[in-house]
């Protein structure tokens, strides 16, 4: 398989995935006061839908890792990118509440073959030993999603309504995706049976493996925990005393934080094994979140550690994206992933309304943050005891 070869679809995996999460996802966030405006649906029933539809991916993508894992990425990827391009012609032309949440949940199924866990298999599967650095390099793309597509999207919607807004975006999005898909991601895709003294290992040997379920759940934990400190920063850095504006740089500032942690990413990896990895990211993570109502309200303090916090965010993306292959190898990891990362889906899709009721019930941010910071300690713990016997 040549570099060239190798090249292209690098390059391709950074181009679709940026744009199905731009399109997909961060286009519904500049454009739900719009939606909310001209309709006349509440802000609660439309982002309802759309979250629906992101635990629809969720959920979804436990079979299409199994297809990936039998056939390929290709054909799943070009037929998500198409399903995507009805989808959003469907929410922007309905006519109703109950066809524009249909709509969503068409677009979640979609999501499942076009954001970053089909391509982590893509990359997986063909880059081998250089699987690491290809997987940085995709989420460094992909981080650059909403810095692009937020502002097209808001200049769209100024010059046209938001339903045509999306109809130009379904247009940008099948040519970005579908085409792409079809042209580049066309090299063999020849599964091997991984085996263990002779035997074949079966996917549900592994999935039913205590070290599998374990690591599963600590990854769970972890990713509830993301979402929800991003989503709450705002509010807890107001409710401490930052204006609104600084807050709001504090949450840029964190997502600059995320790339420079993914782009340190390899280093460690060169460095140190998987156990070494996870534990370190759970605890730098855990700290940093645990640090913020600890500080003294000064704008410039609540910055620096949103952007360590944002760091600890961006290496434990890459620490989610590798671990399967690190334990179980790289043969099974479409399938074996697609597992794995379903529950930390949906937790990242139930963590923004489950934090916000946590913070109403404890009586504040401090709280919600000191209870977050103790549930990825929680987490690390028993990352840390499954991964005590393993050598790597």
């Amino acid at each position: 398989m040549g570099s060239r070869s190798l090249r292209a679809v690098l390059v391709t995996l950074c181009v679709t995935v940026t744009v199905a999460y731009g399109v997909l996802y961060y286009a519904f966030t500049v454009l739900q006061p719009r939606i909310v405006d001209a309709t006349g649906w509440s802000a609660a029933a439309i982002t309802t839908a759309f979250s629906a539809g992101t635990l629809v991916g969720a959920v979804a993508g436990i079979p299409v890792g199994r297809v990936i894992q039998r056939f390929g990425p290709r054909w799943v990827m070009a037929g998500a990118s198409l399903l995507g391009t009805v989808a959003l012609l469907v929410v922007a032309a309905a006519p109703s509440y109950w066809i524009f949440a249909l709509g969503w949940l068409v677009v979640g199924l979609s999501s499942a073959g076009t954001f970053y866990p089909p391509a982590f298999a893509a990359l997986t599967h063909w880059f081998g030993t250089r699987r690491v650095d290809a997987i940085t390099t995709l989420t460094l793309a992909g981080g650059f999603a909403s810095t692009i597509f937020a502002p097209l999207t808001e200049a769209l919607a100024a010059w046209v309504e938001w339903r045509w807004t999306y109809v130009i975006l379904a247009g940008v999005f099948v040519v970005l995706t579908f085409v792409p898909s079809v042209v580049v991601l066309d090299l063999d895709w020849t599964p091997i049976a991984p085996d263990k003294e002779g035997r074949p290992v079966r996917d549900r040997d592994v999935l039913r493996s205590r070290r599998f379920v374990v690591l599963t759940l600590a990854g769970t934990l972890v990713s509830m925990v993301v979402f929800a400190s991003i989503v709450h920063l705002v509010p807890f850095l107001v409710e401490h005393g930052l204006s609104p504006a600084t807050a709001a740089w504090a949450l840029g500032l964190s997502g600059a934080g995320q790339v420079a942690g993914r782009a340190f990413y390899p280093l460690l990896a060169r460095r140190f094994g998987v156990r070494t990895r996870m534990i370190g990211g759970v605890l730098w993570f855990a700290a940093s979140v645990a640090l913020l109502p600890l500080l003294p309200a000064v704008g410039w303090v609540m910055i620096v550690v949103a952007v360590l916090t944002g760091t600890a965010r961006g290496l434990y993306t890459l620490i989610a994206a590798t671990v399967v292959s690190d334990v179980w190898g790289p043969e099974r990891y479409a399938a074996l992933n697609g597992v794995y990362s379903a529950p930390a889906g949906v937790a990242g899709a139930l963590a923004p309304a489950v934090g916000a009721g946590l913070a109403s019930v404890m009586g504040g941010y401090d709280a919600l943050y000191w209870l977050l910071a103790g549930t990825v300690l929680v987490a690390g713990v028993l990352a840390w005891g499954a991964l005590a016997s393993f050598e790597g």
